[in-house]
C-alpha cells in the first residue's frame, strides 16, 4: 500500500551553473533580475512625473553598489553569529551569493547613494524616491526567490498543502526536524505580499499623485506591516531582543519601529501645503533653461520688422522748438509770394503785443503746432525790450 504523500512546494535540485572556472548562482541571477526589473519600472514613471532620461542611469551606478554593500554589512550585524561568533569565518563576509542581504541596509546605504546623484544633478532625492518605491518592492518581490534556490530562510514546520520542502541534506535544515517536515514558505509569502503592493502603490499614486516622498513612506509601512508577521514565522538564527518583557527578532523590532515613523512622516507630509514649486522634480534653481524652438527663433527674426512704420503713415513731426546745434546753419525763411502777403503774416509774439497796433489789426493768429500748413516768419526779429512793451501797454489804454 502506497503512502500518501501530502502537497507541496519542493525546493529545486540545483542553486547555480558553471561557465569554466566562473560559477552563476541563482541567487545573484534574481537580484540581478529584481534590480532590472526596478529600473525598467522607476524609468516609466521618472519620465512621466518630468524628470531628465538619463538621470535613472547616473542613480543607478551609485545607488546600486550603496544598497548591495549596505544590505550586506546589515546582515552581517543583525546575525553576527556566522562571522564573529565561536565557529564564525570573516571570510564569509564577502560571499553574497551565499545570501545574506539585509533590506534596511540595502535601502539606508542605497538611499545615501541615490543622494549623491540627486545633489549632482540638481534633482530633488524625494522626487526621486517616490518614482522609485514600486520598483524597489518589484525588485524585493524578484529577489525572494533566491531564498527558494538556496533553500534558506523558511519558516515553522507546517502541514498545510502548500508547505515547502527543504532537502535533509541542506546546511539548513533543522537538527530536530524530521526528514520530509513541510516548513511555510515564508519566501513565497513576502514576494506575494510585495507583488500585491507594488500593484496598490501605482493604484494609489495614480488616484492621489503622490509628491514629497510621499509614496516612499507609504511603501515602507506597506512593507514592514507584511515584514512582521512574517519575520515571527522564521525560524533561522538571528538576534533576539526584548523590550517590555516580549523578546522578539531584530527585525521584527526594527519593522515595529519603521512601520510608526512611517506612518507619522506620511501624515505629516500630507497636511503641508502643495504647490507647483513642491512638486518639481528639480532643486531651487537647478531646472534646465528651455531652449526655443525654431518657430520661435523665426517670430523672433520677424517682430523687427513689424515695429517698422507702415506704408502710407506719416514719419513723426520734427520738434519745432529744438535749437540747432553749435554750427549748424538756420535757414532763412522764404519771402511770402504774391498774395499770400495777407493770409500768412506771422502772429506776433506775447512779448511783442501791443508794440505795433496795424499789426494787431492785420496779423491772423498762427496755425497750431502740426496742422500741416507752412507758416513763414519775418526776415527780422524785434529784439525784446520791456520799457516798449510797457509804453505800447500805457497807449493801448488810452486809446
Amino acid at each position: 500500500m502506497a503512502m500518501a504523500v501530502p502537497a507541496s512546494i519542493p525546493s529545486p535540485g540545483w542553486s547555480g551553473f558553471s561557465i569554466g572556472p566562473l560559477t552563476i548562482h541563482a541567487y545573484a541571477l534574481c537580484i540581478l533580475l529584481g534590480i532590472v526589473a526596478a529600473l525598467w519600472l522607476t524609468s516609466r514613471r521618472w519620465k512621466a512625473r518630468g524628470g531628465p532620461d538619463e538621470f535613472i542611469w547616473d542613480a543607478a551606478i551609485w545607488a546600486i553598489p550603496f544598497g548591495i554593500i549596505g544590505g550586506r554589512l546589515y546582515h552581517v550585524f543583525s546575525s553576527p553569529d556566522a562571522y564573529f561568533g565561536p565557529n564564525g569565518d570573516l571570510a564569509l563576509i564577502p560571499q553574497i551569493w551565499r545570501g545574506g542581504l539585509g533590506i534596511w541596509g540595502a535601502v539606508a546605504f542605497g538611499l545615501l547613494g541615490a543622494w549623491i546623484a540627486c545633489r549632482r544633478a540638481g534633482i530633488k532625492l524625494p522626487a526621486f524616491m517616490d518614482a522609485a518605491a514600486p520598483g524597489l518592492l518589484l525588485a524585493q518581490a524578484i529577489g525572494r526567490w533566491g531564498n527558494w534556490f538556496n533553500q534558506e530562510l523558511f519558516g515553522a514546520p507546517t502541514t498545510l498543502p502548500w508547505g515547502l520542502q527543504i532537502d535533509a541534506d541542506s546546511p539548513n535544515f533543522p537538527a530536530d526536524a524530521a526528514p520530509g517536515t513541510l516548513f511555510h514558505p515564508t519566501f513565497l509569502y513576502e514576494s506575494l505580499w510585495n507583488l500585491a503592493g507594488v500593484a496598490l502603490l501605482l493604484l494609489l499614486d495614480k488616484r492621489f499623485k503622490f509628491r514629497r516622498g510621499m509614496l516612499f513612506w507609504l511603501y515602507v509601512a506597506f512593507y514592514t506591516l507584511g515584514r512582521v508577521w512574517i519575520e515571527m514565522l522564521r525560524i533561522d538564527d538571528a538576534e533576539m531582543i526584548t523590550i517590555l518583557g516580549i523578546t522578539q527578532r531584530l527585525n521584527v523590532w526594527t519593522s515595529v519601529l519603521l512601520l510608526v515613523v512611517a506612518v507619522a512622516i506620511f501624515i505629516v507630509l500630507a497636511r503641508q501645503p502643495r504647490t507647483a514649486e513642491t512638486d518639481s522634480v528639480y532643486l531651487p534653481g537647478r531646472a534646465p533653461v528651455e531652449e526655443p524652438t525654431e518657430e520661435a527663433k523665426d517670430a523672433e527674426g520677424a517682430e523687427p520688422a513689424a515695429e517698422t512704420a507702415e506704408p502710407g503713415q506719416p514719419a513723426p513731426a520734427a520738434d519745432d522748438d529744438a535749437a540747432p546745434s553749435q554750427g549748424e546753419a538756420v535757414p532763412s525763411p522764404a519771402a511770402p509770394s504774391q498774395g499770400e502777403a495777407a493770409s500768412s503774416v506771422a502772429a506776433p509774439s506775447p512779448r511783442d503785443a501791443g508794440s505795433s497796433p496795424a499789426a494787431g489789426e492785420k496779423g491772423s493768429e498762427a496755425p497750431a503746432a502740426g496742422s500741416g500748413v507752412d507758416t513763414e516768419e519775418p526776415a527780422t526779429d524785434v529784439p525784446a525790450d520791456p520799457l516798449r512793451a510797457e509804453e505800447a501797454e500805457k497807449n493801448r489804454s488810452q486809446d
